[in-house]
């Protein structure tokens, strides 16, 4: 299953859309550690201290009503 999983950090948030939900699950396992990596289109990413994470089944709408 894909989605969008959306991590909470000090200072901002990141969305990460299309991925599967055993990406997320390995970011959330990891909550609270300084060091939050994951595999990403077969690079290891590091999102350092990441408390929450959500998950969202689809795509976010980003239709602001301009």
């Amino acid at each position: 299953m894909k989605g969008t999983a959306i991590l909470f950090k000090e200072d901002s948030v990141t969305f990460l859309e299309n991925v599967d939900h055993d990406v997320f699950e390995e970011i959330k396992n990891q909550c609270g550690c300084s060091q939050c990596n994951c595999q990403l289109e077969n690079k290891i990413v590091d999102f350092g201290s990441v408390s929450p994470v959500f998950w969202h089944e689809e795509e976010i709408d980003w239709d602001y009503g301009y």
